[in-house]
């Protein structure tokens, strides 16, 4: 089953340099039976593209704990074997699950990341990342706002060099302020 992970540069980098993604317990996304009676007319590409969606979402709730780290979201793609059935108290749409395991870095089939353009998008819904959690409608349209912005796609191969060439903090080492 394809999960997505949501992470940051450098969280990134150090599952890559570990060669597995953890510690256990992870939070990932993936097309559960909760997300798939939410959009019952979805074929597995969109359930797929809306879980995706979702761990993006996530993500910038990281970007939002570690303000020394560039503004642009990361999602992990990995195929893992079980997944732990949902105990029932999950939401209607909801795509998220406890994964109580360490992936190892051969399970990661792509990394999707923002490209440099959307920072400024990322960069506000960082920012106001409390606000939205606490109901703001200001912050909560700047973090819906992040949907607009698409994830680039980047092979595992690439991962290294994406990594040597944007730094550990991003692009030459910014805060995600260029």
């Amino acid at each position: 089953m394809r999960v997505y992970i949501p992470s940051t540069l450098r969280l990134l980098s150090v599952a890559c340099n570990a060669g597995e993604i953890g510690p256990a317990p992870l939070a990932a996304y993936a097309v559960t039976p909760a997300l798939r009676e939410w959009y019952a007319e979805g074929d597995d590409e969109e359930l797929e593209y809306a879980a995706m969606a979702q761990a993006a979402r996530a993500s910038v709730g990281l970007l939002a704990a570690d303000p020394g780290i560039a503004r642009r979201r990361v999602v992990i793609a990995a195929e893992v074997s079980a997944v732990p059935p949902a105990d029932g108290s999950v939401e209607l749409g909801d795509a998220r699950l406890e994964l109580h395991v360490v992936i190892p870095w051969r399970s990661v089939a792509a990394v999707h990341m923002d490209a440099t353009d959307a920072i400024p998008v990322i960069r506000k819904a960082a920012d106001l990342w409390e606000a939205a959690q606490n109901g703001d409608d200001d912050a909560v349209f700047a973090l819906d706002s992040c949907e607009g912005e698409d994830l680039l796609w980047y092979a595992t191969q690439e991962i290294p060099d994406l990594l040597a060439a944007e730094g550990p903090r991003g692009r030459n080492g910014s805060n995600g302020s260029n």
